[in-house]
């Protein structure tokens, strides 16, 4: 049996990869903050089968008591401070987990379990101004602190491979679904949206509405990192559908399908405290590498993936709504 390790378990991404791994057969660990003991909803289905750790990315020296305790085959680095937003109000809190993380992990594989193949995932944040399409050799231009740090992981992930670890990093574009954290914009809009339509919540408020995204499922990407760790030779891959949204598509789609015409006095945009101080415009990713090498294929439509979290959040109101009921509040 395969014993896989992974930072960053009870987010989207790593409760969706902890499922594909346990359905392969892995035996899978996973790095808790202890600030998110009680933050497991994610994974709260698959707990039982689970084994977690507590740890966090700036403990160099528990990550290496846990590397040599676990023995991992594969390692899949999830964790970070991932939000754009709050990256510029939080510079140094994201560079030291975004970025010096990432070291503190390659190191303690590199010295105690050299022989484990490791995933890290980078973010297409990281060419920021370079226009799209962008793939494996468009020019690294971030915009954020967020993207520097995740430029520093790339580059980490570099530098351990030619040391001789296996060492690929994912250029994963925008990934979303039903565990997006509330905080993200897709979320943010299916979520509000249900709310608002069953009388939960008076007002959307949101940003750039002309930003554009490469939007899939996190469901696929998960898949791309594993066929990653299965290949002979570490390589970097971009992962992405190959189609551009902007924030007004995604969010026209949400309302149609709650039936909700845009624009609506309900949805405030353009609110200055949500802009970014220095805006990432578009974002196309060009996956033929992946589709090629690791015979890659997102399966989930960008229509397929706002229907799903639509429909995910609008039961997640009506038990609201049920719940407020019942207890006299509504």
């Amino acid at each position: 049996m395969p014993t896989a390790l992974l930072s960053g378990i009870t987010g989207q991404d790593g409760s969706y990869l902890a499922e594909l791994l346990l359905a392969r057969g892995y035996e899978v660990h996973g790095l808790i903050r202890r600030a998110s003991s009680f933050n497991t909803d994610r994974i709260d289905h698959i707990f039982g089968q689970l084994q977690l750790h507590h740890a966090d990315l700036t403990e160099p020296e528990r990550l290496a008591w846990l590397l040599r305790g676990i023995e991992p085959d594969e390692v899949y680095h999830l964790g970070a401070q991932s939000h754009v937003r709050v990256s510029f109000d939080t510079p140094g809190y994201t560079a030291a987990v975004t970025g010096l993380g990432t070291q503190h992990l390659l190191e303690a594989v590199f010295r105690h379990r050299p022989e484990a193949r490791v995933y890290v995932a980078c973010s297409s944040e990281m060419f920021g101004a370079s226009p799209p399409p962008q793939d494996e050799a468009t020019p690294l231009r971030p915009r954020s602190p967020y993207a520097c740090a995740k430029v520093y992981s790339f580059h980490l992930a570099r530098h351990y491979r030619d040391r001789g670890l296996f060492v690929s990093a994912g250029i994963l574009f925008n990934h979303e679904s039903e565990r997006r954290g509330e905080t993200f914009v897709t979320r943010k809009i299916t979520r509000a949206l249900a709310r608002i339509r069953l009388g939960l919540q008076n007002r959307l408020q949101l940003g750039n509405l002309q930003a554009r995204r490469d939007w899939g499922h996190a469901e696929d990407y998960v898949r791309a990192m594993w066929l990653m760790l299965q290949e002979q030779i570490p390589d970097d891959y971009v992962i992405a559908t190959g189609e551009s949204h902007s924030v007004e598509d995604f969010l026209g789609a949400a309302c149609a399908w709650h039936e909700i015409e845009f624009p609506d006095e309900r949805v405030e945009v353009g609110v200055q405290r949500l802009l970014r101080p220095t805006e990432v415009d578009a974002l196309e990713g060009d996956a033929s590498k992946a589709r090629t090498r690791l015979g890659w294929e997102p399966r989930i439509t960008f229509s397929e993936l706002v229907d799903r979290m639509c429909e995910a959040d609008y039961r997640l109101a009506l038990g609201e709504r049920a719940a407020a009921v019942a207890t006299g509040g509504g």
